[in-house]
């Protein structure tokens, strides 16, 4: 059984990797997007209508459904639904970033951001999950990735 455990852990880790050298591609995607619609803003919508679009018929073809039960949303906290708000400032941010820092040091910024944030939430535990404190390796691993932001910035 640990065997199996171990083997599903390294296909999510390999999908999250995976999952990760997509953002970049967006991310350069998305500047040639605004040139094209001479808006960031603009460009932002229509990287978000088209994910939407996707979703629909993904989840049409997965799921047989778009609908979602109603009773029990007003028992969750507001700010469970913010997720999509997030996403804008994330993807307008990186659009409006991309000509000006270029992609390696637009994606590594938002790593090392994704990283801080995430020990943060790990170790209060914020929005349900399981604490796990911060210690020295985890702040030397950040401090590494921000020796990264200087060297790609440098050079």
């Amino acid at each position: 059984m640990e065997k199996q455990a171990t083997k599903t852990m390294f296909l999510f880790m390999i999908m999250g990797f995976f999952a990760g050298m997509m953002s970049p591609i967006q991310t350069s995607i998305n500047g040639k997007l605004r040139t094209a619609v001479g808006s960031p803003l603009v460009a932002s919508m229509i990287s978000f209508l088209i994910g939407t679009i996707a979703l629909f018929i993904i989840c049409l073809i997965i799921e047989k459904r778009v609908t979602f039960k109603l009773r029990g949303v007003g028992k969750v906290p507001w700010w469970i639904f913010t997720g999509g708000l997030l996403g804008v400032f994330f993807i307008t941010s990186n659009i409006l970033l991309l000509p000006v820092l270029g992609s390696a040091m637009v994606v590594v910024l938002a790593i090392c951001g994704q990283m801080v944030m995430a020990l943060l939430i790990d170790h209060f535990g914020w929005f349900g999950v399981i604490r796990h404190p911060i210690n020295r390796y985890r702040i030397i691993g950040v401090a590494i990735m921000l020796i990264g932001v200087v060297l790609i910035q440098k050079f």
